[in-house]
């Protein structure tokens, strides 16, 4: 039997003649013999060991050796250590019952014979060491459960990042088109279950071209930014969406909301970017950035498709172009 480290046994006998005898017999490297010569202290030892097999002897002063399995039965760290009585008295029934009411898992009769005791011995050793064995891959197995659930974590919060990152418009950093479709889809459907209205407002920033053919490429990015972020904040409501439609086109869905009551958001919308007052020498319309918008919305038709109302919307806006820009057009039939 291999042994990753000493095992401890507890050995139990009034009489020093027979401590010394049993440690003779138990002599291994592998094993630690712990002596004590009264209950009490054995008692005392289970405090400070974790023993893998107490040999108890029945027939001590003070406190016999049922007594003292009795006690030992009633302390956490000796409760499931097995103990083996070493006893001279009868074998008779009544007598090994009081032993196994005690506690014991076996007895030994003196005089002991040496190859009875290790054999029995060597059973409950290698019982311990399967038990010690199962612990250990029971506490590594536990280890490794944690440090999963850790890693699991760790994915958690990286596929959260990839899905924002998969759903945010990599310039302006708010919601792309992608994100866009899927949330307009559940929008649409929802509107049309519960009968509510939904509108959309379509943004062109007007004149980009030249913004950007001027000013130069990062002046355009830094412009697309900016607008992106003054519409995100401008559309107070955390239900409805501002995203980046396209080059430089936004749009806004505005959820259980009427197509006039889009038009008051619209307002708002257009005049947070007039209010930037961003310098653009190069526009026929002003001399900052404006931009144009148009408006469509209403209560969805049963088995309707969302593509429509962008396309008045879009209809909307390209009215507002005709017209002048840096104004918002609303889809009339």
């Amino acid at each position: 039997m291999t042994f990753k480290e000493k095992t401890d046994i507890l050995i139990v006998d009034d009489r020093p003649e027979n401590l010394i005898a049993l440690e003779a017999l138990l002599e291994n490297p592998e094993l630690n013999i712990v002596k004590a010569s009264s209950g009490n202290e054995a008692l005392g030892l289970v405090l400070e060991y974790d023993f893998a097999l107490i040999l108890l002897d029945v027939q001590m002063p003070e406190m016999d050796g049922y007594e003292t399995a009795k006690l030992m039965q009633g302390i956490k760290r000796s409760k499931s250590v097995p103990i083996i009585f070493l006893t001279a008295i009868s074998k008779e029934q009544k007598y090994l019952l009081s032993g196994y009411e005690a506690g014991a898992v076996d007895f030994l009769f003196k005089p002991i014979e040496p190859i009875i005791l290790m054999s029995k011995v060597k059973i409950f050793l290698a019982l311990y060491n399967q038990k010690r064995l199962i612990n250990e891959q029971s506490l590594e197995l536990k280890q490794k459960v944690e440090e999963l659930l850790i890693v699991k974590k760790e994915l958690e919060k990286t596929n959260i990042i990839l899905q924002d990152l998969s759903s945010l418009d990599g310039l302006t950093g708010i919601p792309n088109r992608r994100h866009f479709d899927d949330f307009v889809d559940k929008e649409w459907r929802n509107a049309i279950r519960e009968r509510t209205p939904l509108s959309f407002v379509m943004i062109d920033i007007d004149h980009f071209k030249p913004y950007n053919d001027n000013y130069g490429h990062q002046a355009g990015d830094e412009c697309l930014k900016l607008v992106g972020r003054v519409l995100k904040e401008a559309s107070k409501r955390p239900r409805d969406l501002i995203a980046r439609y396209g080059g430089e086109e936004f749009i806004a869905v505005l959820s259980d909301t009427d197509a006039n009551a889009a038009m008051v958001v619209a307002e708002r919308l257009r005049l947070s970017i007039k209010d930037l007052n961003m310098p653009h020498e190069y526009s026929p319309v002003a001399k900052i950035v404006t931009v144009s918008m148009g408006v469509a919305g209403g209560v969805p038709a049963q088995d309707s498709l969302y593509g429509s109302f962008i396309t008045m919307a879009d209809k909307a806006l390209y009215q507002a172009k005709e017209e002048g820009r840096n104004q918002i057009k609303l889809f009339t039939n």
